[in-house]
């Protein structure tokens, strides 16, 4: 006899109605389905989006909530735009609050703090003391540098972060590398945009300061600055730029990997 896999409970903690387990696993079989028909026709009176909507458009708003935690946070966004009662839900409190208490039983606050800790979680791997803090400095760290058309100049944002960790107990070192892998995980997760490659650019074009460690500006992080520039967004420079940031580049790091170049021979072709 066919015994029910391990992934049907795995989402299931004590206490959960059976017949929320079993909504769960139907819109994961629907779900799919209605989302395309939703998107590809206008006719919601046809037979299977009736099916669906008689299944899911009647549950109160609490039982709808209790489905949607139990689903993998990645299908959360497509689901919002499914119907505007599901949208609703999570734009408001209640959603987030339960998600937070489901996922992590020792929070107390709802959507920021979520965020926070499956970033922490989830992109640093980290478990302890540190990885709610963290999770929200790597969110205000990317807050910064994409909603802003002038974000403060590195330096002051990397002096920020650095005071945080420092006033949370974390020694100098300790602060210094946690900043810097905070910088690494926001350059490598935005978006490949125009807004991007001017922000890199200014990043890159930045005159060096100064510091006295830790506030010094990682060099793994300035790497990671030209290396997405002349690899990522090679394409987007004019001459001029090209040659002022690799000039820049030359003068931080020797030697610098042949791949930089193309954009020479590129642009050299294109006269």
């Amino acid at each position: 006899m066919h015994r029910p896999s391990k992934f049907i409970f795995s989402f299931v903690s004590p206490g959960v109605d059976a017949t929320i387990v079993l909504l769960c696993l139907q819109l994961l079989i629907f779900f799919p389905f209605y989302w395309l028909l939703t998107v590809m026709t206008d006719n919601r009176d046809s037979d299977t989006l009736t099916l669906v909507d008689n299944s899911f458009g009647r549950l109160p708003d609490h039982l709808l909530i209790e489905i949607f935690i139990r689903l993998p946070v990645s299908e959360w966004a497509q689901i919002s735009c499914v119907k505007k009662q599901w949208a609703s839900l999570f734009l408001g409190e209640c959603l987030w609050q339960a998600a937070l208490m489901r996922t992590f039983p020792s929070a107390s606050q709802a959507k920021r703090r979520f965020a926070a800790l499956y970033v922490g979680k989830h992109i640093f791997a980290l478990d302890n003391d540190i990885d709610e803090i963290v999770g929200h400095t790597y969110l205000f760290l990317k807050e910064q540098l994409e909603l802003s058309n002038m974000p403060p100049p590195s330096g002051i944002l990397h002096g920020t972060i650095i005071d945080q960790f420092i006033t949370c107990g974390k020694s100098r070192d300790v602060a210094h590398e946690l900043a810097s892998q905070i910088w690494l995980a926001v350059l490598d997760n935005l978006e490949e945009n125009q807004h991007t490659f001017l922000l890199l650019k200014r990043l890159a074009l930045e005159g060096d300061v100064f510091l006295p460690f830790p506030y010094s500006r990682s060099i793994k992080v300035q790497w990671r600055v030209f290396e997405k520039l002349f690899t990522d967004f090679r394409d987007c420079f004019d001459q001029a730029d090209y040659y002022d940031v690799l000039a820049i580049a030359k003068n931080k790091f020797q030697p610098i990997p042949s791949a930089w170049f193309k954009v020479q021979r590129c642009t050299s072709n294109s006269l």
